[in-house]
């Protein structure tokens, strides 16, 4: 596998609330993605906890568990407990009251990618022509969408768009989706914060994945489109070509 990950602050935000996680190990082949939210510094402190607690309690647990048979488990498991510690926190200090963040990762395992989501950031499987959206939001945009209130382009441009029904750390209990998804040599995985995706519609970025000189150039090219675009928010992109 070739890597890639980049984080940038943007040009409206003071601080960056993203926090990601790419593993150079191709015997923990672990992506994570974090988009944190809260008053002050509370969003950037509950994204690189969840990405440090995932990291570890699934560095643990392969070692406990048969990967292949209870992946699934891993996944849950891992956000499960980054939740847990998230949401004790927001309990100590006034700060860090209602503080969470968006979870999406993904651990690649034999010809397969599996893929536990909480929240807007997204994972896209890219190939030469075609650009997926494998996760789904928990968002409120995207629920109007769902029951027919509101089009497509509509939600594009929405006030709310930016409001999630999901987030790992506001309250003791959290609803993970799991995916699974079989890969092609050659093909690519993305994941994103909605730094870029508010900023940079599909199609550029799958022509910018397709069309760069490597992954490097690629997530470069896909965070100053951002900027270029306005780059209201952080903008963090992981990419993985197979």
């Amino acid at each position: 596998m070739e890597i890639a990950a980049l984080t940038d602050v943007g040009l409206a935000r003071e601080n960056n609330q993203d926090s990601f996680f790419a593993s150079a190990n191709s015997e923990f082949p672990l992506f994570i993605i974090a988009d944190g939210m809260g008053g002050h510094k509370a969003g950037e402190k509950a994204s690189s906890m969840a990405v440090d607690i995932i990291k570890n309690k699934f560095s643990l647990m392969i070692r406990e568990f048969d990967v292949k048979k209870d992946i699934n488990l891993l996944i849950k498991s891992s956000i499960k407990k980054a939740n847990e510690k998230i949401y004790l926190k927001s309990l100590e200090r006034l700060e860090y009251q209602g503080m969470g963040t968006t979870i999406t990762l993904a651990y690649i395992l034999d010809n397969y990618i599996y893929i536990g989501n909480v929240g807007d950031s997204r994972a896209y499987y890219i190939s030469k022509d075609e650009i997926l959206q494998i996760t789904e939001d928990h968002s409120l945009v995207n629920e109007l969408v769902k029951n027919g209130s509101i089009t497509n382009e509509e939600a594009k441009t929405h006030p709310q768009k930016n409001v999630i029904t999901r987030a790992v750390g506001t309250s003791n209990n959290v609803k993970i989706d799991t995916y699974k998804y079989k890969y092609e040599m050659g093909d690519f995985l993305l994941l994103c914060s909605d730094g870029l995706t508010n900023m940079v519609d599909e199609m550029e970025i799958l022509n910018i994945i397709n069309g760069s000189n490597s992954l490097v150039d690629a997530c470069q090219r896909l965070i100053s489109m951002a900027k270029n675009n306005g780059g209201f928010d952080n903008i963090t992109v992981v990419a993985i070509k197979f």
